[in-house]
């Protein structure tokens, strides 16, 4: 008898996938989130209704070319094991990540996203400095892997740029820990002479390149910064931009790790592999600072299709090339089109620019809104700056006549 059940699965999600990701990878044309329609004429098509269909969103910094064709197949290929736990594809994606990263399978903790990763470090390594909370609490084995490492509460402030990715301010917050924010520098970049000495254990966190701004801290400041830092300071760095950095200043700091006990690096599938609803990151350190990770994290926090999906990304050569390509071509677009608007951006290295409109901008993101164009949110400390994605050409030529609206140019 037939399995019926698993092929109207298939089919169903084939399906969906098919008004997402997969539709945006089998039409390059595609101009939106889900079944969007390309130019500047289908943007306005529906005028009056801002339906999710007619949207053109650049407001979260994602890949609008969608996941590998070869992650789909495998995801499609995978739907009938989404009843078992995923104990040997986890194994296999860790094996991966290893290889790519030259590291040991020890040093690779996969999680739900690198946001869950940035929660992990905010539990472990922040919180109050009080020594009755700080206190090991032993832990019941897991079900399927064995012992659990005793359970050690964070301790220390969360030190951090602004702006910065906000969400792990929050987190060490939820934790009882003091946090400490210190403006970026005249250029940008993190000021990392200020954030060592506000340091206290507990963690500094650098986003680089850095949301929301989209620059970053040169590489030989941060080699500085691993040098000075003592053992007790936890230094993560969330490198969820990496692959689209190209600049000579930036380098990735994986291979550091096996010289810093104290470093940990974040990434994610999010962005350049086009998997941002699946929800897929790891972190790379060294065993030791792993295991201090791990009885924060939820047992079986990623999904058999997010793994599927990230092993087969990692085997398909186009996909970095491509996402790379095409995000600096349509970034050099856009920024041409502002430049010769009178608007400039800060350099990004990013999949996004951060755009001084040189007024508060909070206006501005309400008209782009009404037109049906989403952009980023307000960050408080660059008030009169945009943060924009970039989306495929016809959504910024979209974004591009809306802004010409809002900001009052003929």
């Amino acid at each position: 008898m037939p399995n019926t059940t698993t092929s109207i699965s298939r089919r169903t999600f084939a399906k969906l996938l098919g008004a997402g990701a997969a539709c945006a990878v089998a039409s390059p044309r595609i101009a939106r989130a889900g079944s969007l329609r390309s130019g500047v004429a289908a943007a306005r098509s529906a005028a009056g209704s801002n339906s999710a269909a007619n949207i053109v969103r650049l407001s979260a910094n994602e890949n609008p070319y969608g996941p590998s064709p070869m992650a789909i197949k495998a995801m499609t290929e995978a739907f009938s094991l989404s009843c078992r736990y995923p104990d040997e594809h986890a194994d296999v994606l860790i094996e991966s990540l290893a290889r790519i990263n030259g590291v040991g399978r020890d040093q690779i903790l996969i999680a739900d996203g690198s946001g869950e990763i940035l929660k992990l470090c905010a539990a472990a390594f922040t919180g109050p400095m009080s020594t009755t909370a700080n206190r090991p609490v032993d832990l019941a084995p897991r079900s399927r892997g064995g012992a659990m490492p005793a359970f050690m509460p964070g301790r220390g402030k969360m030190i951090v740029a602004d702006p910065t990715f906000e969400a792990i301010l929050n987190h060490a917050r939820v934790n009882r820990a003091e946090v400490v924010q210190v403006p970026l520098t005249a250029s940008f970049a993190h000021d990392l002479t200020k954030m060592l000495a506000a340091a206290s254990e507990g963690l500094i966190y650098i986003c680089n390149p850095n949301n929301p701004t989209a620059s970053i801290t040169p590489k030989n400041q941060i080699r500085e910064l691993l040098t000075k830092t003592l053992r007790e300071t936890i230094i993560l760095v969330d490198e969820a931009y990496h692959h689209y950095a190209d600049s000579a200043d930036y380098e990735s700091v994986i291979p550091l790790v096996k010289d810093h006990s104290n470093l940990i690096v974040a990434r994610t599938f999010s962005k350049i592999f086009g998997m941002a609803g699946l929800r897929l990151g790891y972190c790379v350190a060294q065993p030791e600072t792993i295991q201090r990770l791990r009885p924060h994290q939820t047992w079986d926090s990623v999904n058999i299709m997010a793994m599927v999906a990230a092993i087969a990304s990692l085997n398909d050569a186009d996909q970095v090339t491509n996402g790379h390509r095409l995000n600096s071509e349509t970034k050099k677009f856009v920024l041409g089109e502002l430049e010769a608007m009178g608007f400039k951006s800060i350099p990004s290295q990013a999949n996004f620019i951060m755009i001084d409109v040189k007024r508060p901008m909070r206006p501005m993101l309400e008209g782009l809104r009404q037109q049906g164009v989403q952009v980023g949110r307000l960050f408080p400390a660059l008030p009169n700056h945009m943060r924009v994605t970039i989306g495929k050409k016809p959504e910024m030529e979209a974004f591009l006549s809306s802004f010409r609206q809002v900001a009052g140019i003929v």
